[in-house]
């Protein structure tokens, strides 16, 4: 993820993972660089390297090419761990912060997968489930009639009578086609089955490269580490008699929680808190952006092109004359910058005929 930046950019790289190293207080530069991939891949490292690679390319795009969020962008939003990313970028919480934060509930949920294993035992994570269109929303009302939990939301207070190795939930609703579903592995199975008994019908069920099933109840512990640092105050020097969170931001920020933006400081707090056990709700999100508010143009930064390619499932893909008005681009390696820029800059005064 680092080595093409390290050498288009090392005065500006440079200096931004010596940060980065500093901030987390061990050489996650060198965990990403070297690997090897088992190490890098474990929830406590991949989630600092993930949000930290995204700012690391925002901070590279603002210096070397004079990109300003808040000036080429209307909203800001992140898929699961990339909404701290997204806040940091619409300027509600410090870099600094927010990679503590990050850290901090790696750990927490890491250290809550490992006890749901100690005391309950079985095997956990998640599974992508991709069916057709017309089957979706069927296939969610028949995992929430199997698991009981009937609304969004729900899953946070209905899981309480339920042991860990009972739970499986709706993690992610990802786009018209795509869901994924986390907790313990043979329950999944069993889910599935069940599915494609009652539904008449046999989505793709495809296991996902996570150690712990992210979005779930057994994540609950995770909840209250967020809830006490969102309490706190920054760790940024100068800052320290300050909200760790600022409130409003330079741009409005999609909630993955609610699908729409954060209303206020106690609104952001709270749901990003709970984002760690409740579902991810990014079609929703693509699709109140996209047909409410009219945005046209999209651009993804990030070591990976997941989100640009779920966008893409709702709005069309990279190119003016394919999408509705402008286009959904991302920006994973310095080679992808000057189109994106140049992208950006032929679609500036389209009009949409919507």
């Amino acid at each position: 993820m680092l080595t093409p930046w390290l050498e288009a950019f090392p005065s500006t790289a440079t200096p931004i993972l010596q940060e980065i190293d500093h901030n987390v207080g061990y050489k996650l530069s060198d965990v990403i660089k070297e690997g090897p991939n088992s190490v890098l891949n474990l929830t406590v490292h991949a989630q600092p390297a993930i949000m930290a690679t995204s700012i690391m390319i925002l901070r590279i795009l603002e210096k070397e090419f004079g990109f300003r969020a808040s000036e080429r962008a209307d909203f800001t939003l992140g898929h699961s761990l990339g909404e701290f990313a997204a806040l940091v970028a619409g300027g509600y919480i410090e870099f600094q912060d927010s990679l503590s934060m990050v850290q901090r509930r790696a750990e927490a949920m890491a250290a809550a997968t490992k006890c749901a294993q100690e005391d309950f035992g079985g095997e956990y994570g998640m599974v992508a489930i991709v069916t057709e269109p017309e089957y979706l929303q069927p296939l969610i009302s028949a995992i929430h009639d199997f698991t009981g939990y009937s609304s969004d939301g729900a899953k946070s207070e209905s899981a309480e009578d339920k042991s860990p190795i009972d739970q499986v939930l709706i993690a992610n609703i990802n786009s018209k086609n795509q869901i994924v579903l986390s907790g313990n592995m043979e329950r999944i199975k069993t889910l599935v089955a069940h599915v494609r008994q009652f539904l008449g019908h046999d989505p793709r069920a495809v296991r996902l490269k996570s150690d712990s099933p992210f979005h779930s109840p057994i994540m609950k512990p995770a909840v209250g580490v967020m809830q006490r640092i969102l309490a706190g105050t920054s760790h940024v020097a100068g800052k320290e008699d300050q909200d760790i969170v600022s409130f409003p931001g330079t741009l409005p920020c999609i909630s993955n929680v609610s699908a729409r933006p954060f209303e206020s400081k106690a609104d952001l707090k709270d749901l990003l808190a709970r984002q760690c056990l409740e579902t991810v709700r990014w079609w929703d999100s693509i699709k109140y952006l996209d047909q409410e508010q009219k945005v046209r143009r999209w651009i993804g930064i990030g070591p990976g092109k997941v989100g640009r390619n779920l966008v893409g499932k709702e709005v069309g893909m990279r190119g003016k004359d394919t999408v509705k008005g402008g286009g959904v681009w991302a920006i994973t390696d310095p080679s992808e910058i000057e189109e994106v820029l140049r992208g950006l800059q032929e679609t500036e005064t389209l009009v949409d005929e919507e």
